[in-house]
């Protein structure tokens, strides 16, 4: 198996919604971009799928000398393999390929945020900086472009934590912010217990409401004349704000299932968006 084809399988076996963004692609931005979305699968279940945290770090630490490696020209890993080729071309920085590692060590140094801006430091680690990484990929000639995605990628982590948010807790970790939580009294133990209530609707449609002002912010930087090349995020985009509006129409039932689209739904958004231009 080639290193492209192992980002390829890699993408495909995740069932992400950022796949249906990618197929719109020309094949040579296709492959850098699954090349990066397989790089933050790896780190990110590096983190999840290991139960011993001191192995976890010690792998988060081989990719930080990964990373370095691929940056110096000599990539080991199949994903960094096909990355590296893209690095230049792209722009690329090495900075925000550490950011997302730097991320995902967070998972395993905190597992509550005080406040909103707190959260957001986390969220920018996983997901703005990819957001920035992303854009670069699709095609930028306006700098504020770098903004919207940034912005973007903010709004897209919101909408992961409010879909996700009773499986996180299971996990030992609750996203939400503490003094969020207080302002509308409900308890760490109501979301590991997944008791829905009044109450923790009202939370809920006190952050989708902010997930969507963000979403509107990211849209509202975004220059036209890079709007074309942006396509795939906005595509993304078009498939998150919907999963939004099926949780706030299920009334926030989020804490014992997971609310998503279908395949064939999540094609036609993307299609939708992309004809839309």
């Amino acid at each position: 198996m080639s290193p492209d084809e192992y980002c390829q399988q890699k993408t495909v076996q995740s069932g992400s919604s950022f796949y249906y963004s990618f197929l719109f692609l020309p094949p040579e931005r296709r492959r850098a971009i699954t090349a990066l979305y397989a790089f933050c699968r790896e780190v990110d279940d590096t983190v999840d799928e290991c139960t011993d945290q001191s192995i976890a770090r010690i792998k988060l630490a081989w990719w930080r000398t990964e990373l370095a490696s691929m940056y110096a020209g000599t990539p080991t890993h199949p994903v960094t393999q096909a990355l590296q080729p893209h690095l230049a071309v792209y722009s690329l920085q090495e900075k925000h390929m550490q950011a997302i590692v730097d991320g995902m060590e967070m998972d395993l140094d905190q597992t509550r945020y005080l406040d909103y801006t707190a959260m957001k430091r986390y969220c920018w680690h996983v997901a703005s900086v990819v957001g920035i990484l992303s854009a670069s990929i699709f095609g930028v000639t306006n700098p504020k472009t770098l903004e919207y995605a940034e912005q973007l990628g903010l709004a897209f982590q919101l909408t992961n934590i409010i879909r996700d948010v009773g499986e996180d807790a299971r996990k030992g970790r609750i996203y939400l912010p503490v003094n969020e939580l207080q302002q509308f009294g409900v308890t760490a133990a109501d979301l590991l217990n997944a008791r829905h209530s009044d109450k923790f609707e009202n939370l809920m449609r006190f952050q989708t409401e902010r997930a969507q002002k963000v979403y509107d912010d990211a849209f509202a930087l975004l220059p036209k004349e890079d709007r074309r090349a942006q396509r795939p995020g906005l595509m993304m985009a078009a498939i998150y704000r919907t999963v939004l509006d099926e949780i706030e129409r299920d009334k926030f039932h989020v804490l014992n299932q997971r609310i998503s689209l279908t395949p064939l739904r999540k094609l036609w958004l993307a299609w939708k968006t992309y004809i839309r231009g």
